[in-house]
């Protein structure tokens, strides 16, 4: 059904969060908290006004009783904290929390009709640590069923006939709209770059296990990834050092030289986008970066084939149980996504799993010969499409397959208004640098700060 006039109207400027138009970003919060000129708890109840007056058309929010009290409980707690403890990292930063990552006092559904029962867990590692760095739980945020593909019910801010991307839906549209200046998501494919996109923000999927995935469903654990999203770079890089294992910050970090993957997998791009990258990039070799064409993915279809067998295969076993005494709870498009995965062979998981490896072989090989610090490309086939589909993940698919860090900057728009993005991708284990570069890559990209 077409957007009405008044939902139209319902748009958030590509980009940072940091005005209080749109909210907040994680900086100005931690920055205000420590020099006073932040009332946190004013500012808790300028988001729970804010959540209040878009969530009924938005639905980026799992309901819950109580939330603006509890919150300003929280907030209240953490200025104790502070007075004692002012090296507190995140002091105040409120955050969205995807609904397939146990909190304590939350219950989780992931998405799902399955008992809830069953779903139930130890609090997330990732939510204990930004709790101890001061941040505010805003509650969780709407995913697709189990992280998978199963539209949900949340709409794109930029326009509601459109979708806002999954299966971390709910918490980019926290992020792009105010309500909170972090949201917590996952990758398995492009659960956390695509959406990015769509929403016009930031988002950030680490090297495979940097994070602690511990205390989150499982989709598809070899590939599995923590991830979040944030309306600049600046946020990223305050969230990483709290979520990521061993983070160090880096001495000093010369500008990068970049290469687009020409072949096969880029030219799957709708040409409006791909026109769109193409003059970012142009902005970049104009600002002095070096920019190289390599060939690469040749061999695309058969990584995208790889992936899903070996997402489905482990999807099917992850839910096994769960699925033989309730598969009518299943949305239909989920239980399809489990049913493939039944007639997968140990052999051809195997072969799946492996190709995880050799593919990051290839790929930091031809970084190394050529002289590549990292790869850029667009974060999506285009811009969002309708809301009957969450998007395709093909141009995350081989960056998480290959367990790299990925970023998606905010990247412009397209003819229709809505925003596409600007993936940057490293070598495993570069997740300091990458962001760093980043910032330099974004400061060109977007020179007012978005």
């Amino acid at each position: 059904m077409a957007a009405t006039s008044q939902e139209a109207a319902l748009t958030v400027a590509a980009g940072g969060n940091t005005g209080t138009e749109r909210g907040r970003g994680v900086g100005e919060v931690v920055d205000g908290v420590r020099d006073g000129s932040l009332n946190l708890l004013d500012h808790v109840e300028e988001i729970c006004e804010r959540l209040e007056e878009m969530e009924p058309r938005l639905q980026a929010m799992v309901p819950e009783k109580g939330r603006r009290q509890r919150m300003l409980a929280e907030a209240q707690a953490v200025l104790d904290r502070f007075a004692t403890t002012p090296d507190l990292p995140l002091p105040g930063v409120v955050v969205g929390v995807k609904d397939i990552f146990h909190a304590k006092g939350f219950i989780t559904r992931a998405g799902s009709e399955v008992p809830a029962e069953l779903l139930q867990g130890t609090e997330a590692t990732s939510v204990t640590r930004l709790r101890e760095a001061g941040a505010i739980i805003l509650g969780k945020t709407v995913t697709t069923e189990f992280a998978a593909f199963a539209p949900g019910p949340t709409r794109n801010p930029h326009n509601p006939a459109h979708t806002p991307g999954g299966s971390s839906s709910g918490s980019a549209v926290a992020v792009a709209v105010g309500y909170s200046p972090l949201a917590l998501g996952s990758q398995t494919a492009g659960s956390v770059n695509r959406p990015a996109a769509f929403c016009g923000i930031c988002g950030f999927k680490p090297t495979f296990d940097r994070i602690d995935i511990g205390g989150v469903l499982a989709c598809a654990p070899t590939v599995d990834t923590v991830g979040f999203f944030t309306g600049d770079v600046d946020g990223l890089i305050r969230a990483a050092a709290v979520l990521c294992d061993r983070w160090e910050t880096p001495l000093s970090v010369d500008e990068p030289v970049l290469a687009i993957p020409e072949g096969p997998y880029i030219d799957q791009v709708d040409p409006k986008a791909l026109d769109v990258f193409r003059s970012q990039v142009a902005m970049l070799e104009q600002a002095g970066y070096r920019v190289e064409n390599v060939p690469a993915f040749g061999d695309i279809d058969a990584i995208v084939r790889r992936h899903r067998l070996m997402q489905t295969t482990e999807m099917f076993k992850v839910h096994a149980e769960w699925f033989r005494d309730h598969e009518q709870a299943y949305d239909e498009k989920t239980a399809g996504l489990i049913r493939e995965g039944m007639g997968t062979t140990d052999d051809d998981l195997e072969v799946a799993r492996a190709g995880t490896g050799e593919l990051r072989k290839e790929l930091e090989q031809m970084m190394a010969e050529r002289g590549i610090d990292a790869w850029v490309c667009p974060s999506a086939l285009g811009s969002a499409p309708g809301i009957e589909t969450t998007g395709d993940p093909a141009m995350n698919t081989p960056w998480t397959h290959a367990h790299l860090p990925a970023v998606s900057l905010p990247g412009g728009h397209t003819g229709n208004g809505l925003p596409v993005g600007f993936q940057c991708a490293a070598a495993w284990g570069q997740d300091e640098q990458l962001l760093e570069w980043s910032r330099g890559i974004d400061k060109v990209l977007r020179p007012e700060g978005g």
